[in-house]
């Protein structure tokens, strides 16, 4: 039976622990404001690009550009976008979980599989998985700003402009909502309409459908403009979007950790009356009994 000073000494610990995520909870709170704001601002214009551009690649001549261009499946890159930190459930898990599964997949088709990394969690747990990892971006997440987005795009497009690789998806968590996300597989090179992993010729035949398109000024100016912009604004949004559910995902967890305290609290407190209440007995029926042998 522990006594009762090791009893004190967990209550107060558990306590102690119990402010902790108490404030991280209200951080999180916090910062998942902002960076809801954020991305519920750029969605509706990131999302109208994504659907001119999917569109616009069914109509054009795909050799105009080199984002357009296929090149088969002969490499495939996965950008993995984790957080830097932990104490946030299930969030990484489940991307790390989702990734391994879509690389086993590809080394199935046939095709040489490389990874490129954001966060230090995904970083941490890839580096020890037989996968090459070709580039990787930490220790930004929490001063996230479209030029991050920027350079991450413009270093994918360079890439993929110089045969590193044949295609690119993205494996990220979407903010849904607080307590809600869902982890996405989505294709970023080359730029075509079926930009969700599985959705195969389906969505290529459903944006097809409409009429042509006028230039102005012409046809390799307009996709020299809007195609890099496109790619980076991609990836501000998945950055974005990551961002928003790390700290939905953070405040849920830590919610969570700070009813289990409460509760783990009152267990060890019940348990330290009785106790503590069965110490009092004993020593009165030794008294008791002392003061009868006197007699």
């Amino acid at each position: 039976m522990p006594s009762l000073q090791s009893l004190r000494r967990k209550i107060a610990a558990v306590k102690n622990t119990q402010k902790i995520t108490k404030a991280m909870k209200m951080v999180a709170a916090a910062k998942l404001k902002r960076a809801q704001d954020r991305i519920l601002a750029l969605r509706p214009y990131s999302h109208k690009l994504r659907g001119v551009m999917a569109n616009l690649s069914t109509r054009v001549n795909r050799a105009a550009h080199p984002l357009l261009q296929k090149r088969g499946e002969k490499v495939i890159e996965v950008l993995v976008v984790t957080s830097d930190r932990g104490l946030c459930g299930a969030f990484n898990a489940n991307i790390l979980r989702k990734s391994m599964e879509v690389l086993r997949e590809f080394e199935s088709r046939g095709a040489k599989v490389s990874v490129s990394i954001v966060g230090r969690k995904g970083r941490d747990f890839l580096t020890r998985r037989p996968w090459t990892i070709r580039q990787n971006w930490i220790g930004f997440l929490d001063r996230l700003t479209f030029e991050h987005g920027v350079d991450i795009g413009s270093e994918l497009s360079d890439a993929y402009t110089k045969g590193t690789f044949d295609e690119l998806y993205v494996v990220y968590n979407e903010f849904k909502s607080a307590i809600q996300q869902r982890v996405i597989v989505e294709k970023l090179f080359p730029i075509s309409a079926d930009f969700l992993f599985g959705q195969g010729d389906q969505a290529s035949e459903s944006q097809a459908a409409g009429g042509s398109y006028l230039y102005e000024p012409d046809e390799d100016q307009l996709l020299e403009a809007l195609l890099p912009k496109h790619v980076q604004t991609q990836v501000y949004r998945i950055l974005l979007e990551s961002f928003a559910a790390f700290y939905g995902a953070q405040m849920a967890a830590m919610d969570g950790a700070t009813r289990n305290a409460g509760e783990l609290i009152k267990k060890v407190t019940l348990y330290y009356n009785k106790t503590r209440q069965a110490a009092i007995t004993k020593e009165l029926m030794d008294i008791v009994g002392g003061a009868e042998a006197l007699k």
